[in-house]
């Protein structure tokens, strides 16, 4: 059975600087025009689709956004039937060309496509066709594993798509970066990109106007102007699209990078007034649109944001502001759609998660879940979750690093066990198990699937500690921060972040320290625990600069020297199960390593973390949120019970976290 794969490829805005990708082509020809700058972000809309190889033909199924499904197109791969069909111009027509610059250019057989999903509104600037372009593209380069880099899957998209009788610029496949700013430069035929730092969050608000725009004679009429400007209608063009967008273009990038989200909007009304005076006079019946400048004029609407104005071609298609925060946002969109009957959704240019690894060592044998443990691997004991589903313990895991937005999964195993592992994610079930499955089951299984991709297996030879075997993925994990999770605990949050997540906002906004996350226990269970001491940190709220770990202690010394200031009489905070952990961590594992000195024979973290400390600091934070052991048989059993019950929500996040709460005994550094 073929395999299939799951793909997502966004829509693109234009933030800063349209029309001018085309119009630094003409440098070809006029080497005095500058070259083209544009800022373009994916959007949170684009095409979901499903693909798979096909013995010889292009087959297409697709759904448009109101989730009508057009009849399929099914065309054999043979270059002039493919030529043809991009020639009619028809809504297949993308595919075509895209499968056969494809085919000419590389080896491969047919391919099915069926875009179950599209949430991306055509014809509004938001380059829909480019976006079904780039995502065929990707999906010939998955199914015959072409290895093809973003700008490959750009050109074949770009090439693919000016088969049709669609005229676009280069800069409409930059939706093949995905949901990040990207900085692009167009000199004549050479495009280059840089994918741009954001210093803060920008919260922007894109409307469809649900007005009518024909690019083809945008584009038509503007491009009179070039390459040579023979009158003045045509210098203000080129100056309008040369000297003044490449100033405003460059005061946009320092604006975002440095997190100044009011600049960002102030230059957009500012672009639009100089698009206004000298651009729009070259095609006043696409370009002056009514609907869009009487938006950007409300009062109202502009007591919300810093500015706005138009996106892609401009023309009465979207529009776009930089709100002024999020709730300025949610009663822009109330307002539009309450005032003008707009549709709108949102966008969010976020600073890139300094924390993109997470760590999960599972390479134990599960001694105290012996014999169990024999039969089946402690990380694939089953729990149910809340929506009823029973899932392995690793999976649960790993589902919960993805939701915090962790984008690469290493997983500590045993000799051996990669095939194992791997043989979970990617093999689907055997056909006669496979048509007993629900369809939700089935659609569900498509989502595992796409997890293989994030994961790489790390062997551990010898079982010796937690820190040994954090300190085995050091080459993986490189100079990055890692989010350490251990593989038999299940965490569930008290609010709508993901615990994993709240330990790493504090690790991206704490300048780089590590951090880990401590929930507390009483003082008759300190010696099962890995115990952090500290104070209060005065940077921030719930933040505690730690001052000493220590490894199990006694409860003599914990009274006498464990104790945390603002904790009830006789509580002690204890490590949750979750780090994120700075890359400096491995130098000090590495000393336990090469000195031997590890205790009882084991590498520990919690050693390495007091020596981190004693180097750079460490800070601690309580989580807001419950962890379950799968490690122990009587705490197995609550966890099967607890965990499958809907998540209570606190009445407040600070109530959540001011609660005491019995932790449910993580065994750090126990012999695995």
């Amino acid at each position: 059975m073929a395999r299939s794969y799951d793909l997502f490829v966004p829509g693109r805005v234009c933030l800063f600087g349209e029309h001018s990708d085309w119009a630094g082509g003409h440098r070809r020809v006029n080497s005095a025009i500058l070259p083209g700058q544009v800022i373009i972000a994916g959007t949170n809309q684009g095409a979901y689709a499903r693909v798979k190889a096909h013995p010889d033909s292009l087959v297409v199924h697709s759904t448009l956004p109101d989730g009508t499904r057009p009849p399929p197109c099914v065309l054999p791969m043979q270059p002039e039937i493919l030529r043809r069909e991009a020639g009619t111009g028809g809504f297949y027509s993308y595919a075509a060309g895209v499968a056969l610059f494809i085919r000419e250019h590389y080896p491969v057989g047919g391919l099915e496509i069926d875009n179950y999903r599209t949430t991306l509104p055509v014809r509004k600037g938001l380059s829909s066709s480019a976006c079904f372009c780039v995502l065929v593209a990707r999906a010939f380069s998955k199914v015959y594993d072409l290895k093809m880099p973003v700008q490959a899957e750009m050109e074949a998209a770009y090439q693919g798509e000016i088969l049709t009788p669609s005229r676009c610029g280069r800069m409409d496949q930059g939706c093949a970066f995905g949901q990040v700013p990207v900085l692009m430069t167009f000199d004549a035929d050479s495009i280059r990109t840089r994918q741009l730092s954001v210093g803060r969050h920008v919260p922007l608000l894109i409307a469809d106007l649900k007005g009518q725009k024909n690019t083809v004679r945008i584009l038509g009429e503007l491009n009179r102007a070039y390459p040579f400007a023979e009158s003045a209608l045509a210098q203000g063009v080129q100056r309008c699209l040369g000297e003044f967008n490449t100033a405003i273009v460059e005061r946009a990038r320092r604006a975002v990078e440095e997190g100044d989200v009011a600049a960002v909007g102030r230059l957009m009304t500012e672009a639009q007034a100089a698009f206004d005076a000298h651009v729009m006079p070259a095609c006043p019946s696409e370009l002056t649109a009514p609907k869009l400048h009487q938006v950007l004029a409300d009062p109202k609407v502009r007591q919300l944001v810093y500015g706005g104005k138009g996106v892609g071609s401009q023309g009465d298609g979207c529009v776009q502001f930089v709100t002024r925060g999020e709730a300025e946002r949610r009663r822009l969109r109330a307002y539009l759609a309450r005032r003008y009957g707009l549709d709108s959704f949102d966008l969010d240019l976020r600073p890139a998660p300094l924390v993109r690894k997470a760590l999960i060592p599972v390479a134990g044998f599960g001694t105290r879940m012996f014999p169990a443990s024999k039969a089946v691997r402690k990380a694939f004991f089953p729990v149910v979750t809340p929506d009823g589903m029973a899932k392995p313990v690793i999976l649960a895991v790993i589902e919960e690093a993805v939701a915090a937005g962790i984008q690469e999964v290493g997983i500590v195993v045993r000799p051996g066990d990669e095939r194992v592992f791997d043989d979970f994610f990617t093999q689907p079930p055997l056909q006669e198990h496979d048509g007993r499955l629900s369809d939700a089951h089935r659609r569900y299984w498509h989502e595992v699937q796409r997890l293989a991709e994030r994961i790489t297996y790390i062997v551990q030879e010898e079982q010796a500690g937690l820190g040994h075997a954090v300190f085995c993925a050091r080459e993986w994990v490189g100079n990055e921060p890692v989010l350490v999770m251990l593989g038999d605990h299940l965490y569930r949050s008290d609010t709508d972040v993901p615990c994993a997540r709240q330990l790493m906002d504090i690790y991206e906004s704490g300048g780089g320290r590590s951090v880990v996350g401590v929930c507390e226990a009483d003082l008759a269970d300190v010696s099962s625990y890995g115990i952090v001491a500290g104070r209060r940190s005065g940077e921030r709220p719930g933040w505690i600069d730690v001052r000493e770990f220590a490894e199990k202690p006694s409860r003599e010394y914990a009274a006498a020297n464990l104790a945390t200031p603002g904790l009830g009489e006789g509580r002690f905070l204890c490590v949750y199960g979750q780090y994120v952990l700075a890359p400096a961590v491995f130098a000090h594992l590495a000393r336990q390593v090469e000195g031997d000195a590890g205790e009882a024979g084991e590498i520990q973290l919690t050693t390495a973390l007091e020596s981190l400390r004693q180097a750079e600091g460490v800070l601690a934070y309580r989580v807001a949120g419950r962890h379950y052991d799968t490690g122990l048989p009587l705490p197995y059993v609550r966890t099967l019970q607890a965990f499958s019950r809907p998540r209570r929500r606190p009445p407040s996040a600070h109530a959540a976290k001011a609660r005491p709460r019995r932790a449910a005994r993580p065994r750090q550094d126990r012999p695995r």
